[in-house]
């Protein structure tokens, strides 16, 4: 990098600016699937449907599929061939939430609740006593779909000190039934009308939902010099931003590109909080069906898309632990990622991430060609370690895959935290992954 550091200290203010409209508008996975569209398009990619038949043509160039709540993008240099490899950034779109229930008229005490489930690993104490709004999709009679978000709706409040004496040196324990039940009123309130009233539809015509609780609290630089961020689904809406930047950045190259430059393409899948077994989710066959129909547009078969695959690369961005340093014994007494400095490249033994020595040594000379700093995560062997889409990715189709990520702290809260520097820096070396 050529830039001086108060010239990327303010590219990085204006990126982290940019991630908390991105986090702003997606507030659910489908609408950060549908922001991330509608980003693509203003680029000039052209959206295909899966429904459709694919020619040459329609597989070439900018191109977009949205399935639910994910997305899948990619651009295609012109030289293109079935011998040609991808090179692709993989993420997803959904964050731990309250979900709303097929019923969710509650009340009790002369208040209106909303009834909710648990979606994904939520850090339960961090969603009291702050003020949530409702996103997701409405499907009505005819199958058409919308989305809809709220401003601010609802609370959790926590048991007055008074009422739990106890509470700071037993801790806090919450029964998701019977504490996470939000307030959304007094008296009785229709939420389903609701929700059809901000929507503009009939709520006669509301025959389904997907709708989840998530932060009304706007991203925002905090710190001694402004150096940190907080910001609702930071994980994983973190990867995805870096990750669509990072392919519309390709893309506007694409004519200073080196002949036989890979395909780069994205997919930002859905439900990886809670395994990513769906049809939109990576364990589902979203990616797969793309990666087929992209190669077969382009004439090939099974044999030689087998060949392009072998050659692929695949970076499955998803966020990382900083070490606490309120906790310092729950991390790997050795390697400890620190806020702003730099991507995280996950590592584990047991193929809880899927990096290999292969993909570490790509990582690390895209990060060096970027020119951004790079660490390294393990897990403390006595705790348990998460996954990603990773592996599912590398199990699935055979590639090559990389696990890397922002550090966090306070994941899985309903508002995360990251050093200001760490989202380009990630975006970049993306970039130069795909390139």
């Amino acid at each position: 990098m050529t830039a001086t550091a108060p010239d990327r200290t303010a590219a990085a203010r204006e990126f982290v600016a940019d991630l908390g409209a991105f986090v702003t508008a997606s507030p659910s996975s489908f609408h950060a699937a549908a922001e991330s569209a509608r980003r693509l398009e203003a680029a000039g990619f052209v959206r295909l449907r899966e429904m459709d038949p694919w020619s040459e043509a329609d597989v070439r160039g900018d191109r977009l599929v949205v399935r639910d709540g994910s997305v899948i993008a990619w651009s295609m240099p012109e030289d293109a061939s079935v011998r040609t490899s991808f090179r692709i950034l993989g993420s997803h779109t959904d964050s731990p939430a309250l979900k709303v229930k097929p019923n969710p008229q509650l009340g009790a005490e002369g208040l209106a609740q909303v009834g909710t489930e648990v979606y994904g690993g939520a850090l339960l104490n961090s969603w009291l006593d702050r003020e949530l709004r409702l996103a997701g999709r409405l499907v009505l009679r005819g199958g058409d779909e919308v989305l809809v978000a709220t401003g601010p709706l609802l609370r959790v409040p926590q048991l007055a000190v008074h009422l739990d004496r106890g509470v700071n040196a037993e801790g806090l324990r919450l029964d998701p039934q019977r504490h996470m039940q939000p307030i959304i009123g007094v008296g009785s309130v229709d939420v389903l009308g609701l929700l059809a009233d901000e929507a503009d539809v009939s709520p006669a015509d509301v025959l389904g939902f997907d709708i989840v609780a998530a932060d009304a609290q706007a991203p925002a630089r905090f710190g001694a010099h402004q150096e940190l961020m907080a910001s609702g689904r930071l994980d994983n809406l973190s990867s995805v931003h870096a990750s669509l930047m990072a392919l519309l950045r390709v893309a506007a190259d694409r004519a200073r590109d080196a002949p036989l430059s890979p395909i780069a393409l994205m997919v930002a899948n859905d439900h990886e909080e809670v395994g990513s077994a769906s049809r939109s989710g990576a364990a589902g066959p979203f990616l797969e069906d793309v990666l087929v129909r992209i190669h077969a547009g382009l004439g090939g078969d099974e044999a030689t898309r087998r060949a392009a695959l072998a050659g692929s690369v695949v970076v499955s961005s998803d966020a990382g632990h900083a070490a606490h340093p309120n906790y310092p014994e729950r991390h790997d007494p050795v390697t400890r990622p620190r806020l702003g400095a730099g991507p995280v490249l996950k590592i584990n033994a047991n193929q809880r991430y899927a990096t290999d020595a292969r993909g570490a040594a790509l990582f690390s000379e895209a990060c060096a060609r970027a020119g951004v700093p790079m660490q390294t995560f393990v897990s403390n062997n006595a705790m348990p370690c998460g996954s990603t889409i990773g592996p599912i990715t590398a199990t699935r189709l055979g590639m090559t895959t990389i696990d890397v990520g922002i550090a966090l702290l306070s994941m899985h809260s309903v508002r995360e935290m990251c050093a200001v520097e760490d989202p380009l820096s990630l975006s970049l070396a993306c970039e130069t992954m795909l390139r």
